[in-house]
C-alpha cells in the first residue's frame, strides 16, 4: 500500500548513535540527526527515538481515531503521547527501546475508551510491530 526510503549518512560515528542527516527518498524528511544532551551529545537535533515516538504516536492515534469513527464518536480531542525510552537489556547488556503510550480522550466515556483502545491496539502496524517483531532484512549493497 506504501512503502517509503529514509537514507541516513554522515555524522559522528564514533559514539555508535546515528547522527549525521536523514533524508527522505520523496525528499519531504530532511533533517539533522544528534545524540541526546542525555547520552552526552549536544541535543541540538532531533534523535531516532523522538522520531520513533511521533511514527508510534501517529500511527496509534490514526487507528484509534478510525475505530472511534466506526462507533460514530468524534476522534477530534483525542491525543496520544508516546514516550520511548532507551536503554540496556538487564540479560544481555544490549539496547532495549521501551515504549509507552498515553491516551487522552476528554469527554468519552472511559470504559468505552478502554475498548476502542484495545481495537486500535489490534489494528496499529506500530503496535503490531512491538507486540509480534516485524520482519526485516539487512543486505549489504554492491
Amino acid at each position: 500500500m506504501y512503502t517509503t526510503t529514509v537514507s541516513v549518512s554522515g555524522g559522528s560515528a564514533a559514539h555508535g548513535r546515528a547522527s549525521g542527516r536523514a533524508r527522505s527518498s520523496d525528499g519531504v524528511l530532511d533533517l539533522d540527526l544528534r545524540m541526546p544532551a542525555e547520552l552526552g551529545g549536544d541535543g541540538r537535533a532531533t534523535n531516532p527515538e523522538q522520531l520513533f515516538a511521533a511514527g508510534f504516536a501517529a500511527c496509534f492515534h490514526g487507528a484509534l481515531s478510525l475505530v472511534a469513527r466506526q462507533e460514530e464518536l468524534d476522534p477530534a480531542t483525542i491525543s496520544v503521547d508516546a514516550t520511548v525510552a532507551f536503554g540496556r537489556d538487564p540479560d544481555d547488556g544490549g539496547y532495549l527501546l521501551r515504549v509507552d503510550l498515553v491516551v487522552k480522550w476528554p469527554g468519552v466515556d472511559r470504559e468505552i475508551a478502554a475498548e476502542l483502545i484495545e481495537q486500535a491496539d489490534s489494528l496499529c502496524p506500530y503496535s503490531r510491530m512491538a507486540w509480534r517483531g516485524t520482519p526485516t532484512t539487512i543486505t549489504l549493497a554492491p
